[in-house]
């Protein structure tokens, strides 16, 4: 059973998240949220580039340590939620749950270990944010994540048909907040309670360093909110996407982001925009995800 469920996966996951990269590329060219500062197809050249050899890497690497440490784990009855006496519904939910607070803590670590930010930032640097982004991560970043996979699966005991799902909702979440895509705004402040969304995520990838450091989750926002890393005051219309000492366009070629990580870095937020959170700015803003009284708080 374990090896068809892995089968069908590679077959029909690929297919499934392609399908919503396709249906949000083409959503966010009707309605984008904002404006972009560079030519779509130069940046899209890249982060294919990128992309590539991170899919490449996801698969026989990540994938591949995730699915032998399951197998080992259910063979020993290894993992959190296998010592808990609990039924099967309550023990895949608690494991789903336990998959996304742990990204959570990873993605914090990369913004906050220098060494994975080096590999984290070229993620960051790309000047414009869209559903295409969503895909591009260093290799050396994919990497790091075949021994954060192995280690999640193992310690909180998930199953392969919990993993399988989580790895679905998790990809597709992630090109869901990554896009550029303008839903209306009272639906997206009622989706920031139980999603991260578009807007929630433009403010993560913000050039202001209090910005970027805020909004992690990548499924879920609760956890930005039980850790107080959640920021929602942000006006989309001040939001500049990037770092701010890599805002040079030779900095966004192929061949410059992947050796960005081996490089000297620069002094990232040497330039930062100023933060805009004022309550009165934000009052007077209509892309706004909280309002002037909200904001005040």
């Amino acid at each position: 059973m374990p090896n068809s469920l892995a089968i069908a996966a590679v077959l029909v996951l690929p297919g499934l998240i392609g399908a919503i990269f396709l249906a949000l590329f083409l959503a966010e060219r009707v309605r984008p949220l904002r404006q972009p500062t560079r030519p779509l197809w130069q940046r899209l050249k890249v982060n294919a580039g990128v992309t590539a050899i991170a899919a490449l890497l996801n698969l026989a690497v990540v994938q591949t340590a995730a699915y032998f440490t399951i197998q080992r784990a259910e063979g020993q009855g290894f993992g959190l939620v296998r010592w808990l006496p609990m039924p099967p519904l309550v023990t895949g939910a608690a494991a789903f749950l336990l998959l996304d607070l742990t990204f959570y803590y990873w993605h914090r670590a990369n913004h906050g270990i220098p060494f994975l930010w080096r590999f984290h930032n070229a993620h960051h640097i790309d000047p414009d944010l869209d559903v295409s982004t969503g895909f591009r991560f260093h290799f050396g970043e994919m990497v790091f994540s075949a021994g954060l996979r192995a280690a999640q699966v193992a310690l909180i005991g998930a199953s392969l048909g919990t993993y399988l799902l989580y790895e679905l909702v998790y990809q597709s979440n992630t090109l869901f907040h990554h896009s550029n895509l303008r839903l209306p705004l009272a639906l997206e402040r009622r989706l920031t309670w139980l999603l991260v969304t578009p807007r929630m995520h433009g403010i993560h990838h913000s050039q202001v360093r209090e910005e970027t450091n805020s909004n992690y989750g990548v499924i879920f926002p609760w956890w930005d909110r039980l850790h107080q890393t959640l920021r929602l005051n942000v006006p989309q219309s001040d939001i500049t996407i990037g770092v701010p000492a890599y805002t040079d366009p030779a900095d966004n070629q192929l061949v410059n982001v992947l050796r960005l990580p081996f490089q000297p870095q620069r002094d990232y937020w040497l330039h930062q925009q100023p933060i805009a959170c004022d309550p009165a700015v934000v009052g007077q803003d209509r892309s706004k995800l909280v309002n002037a009284k909200q904001a005040a708080k």
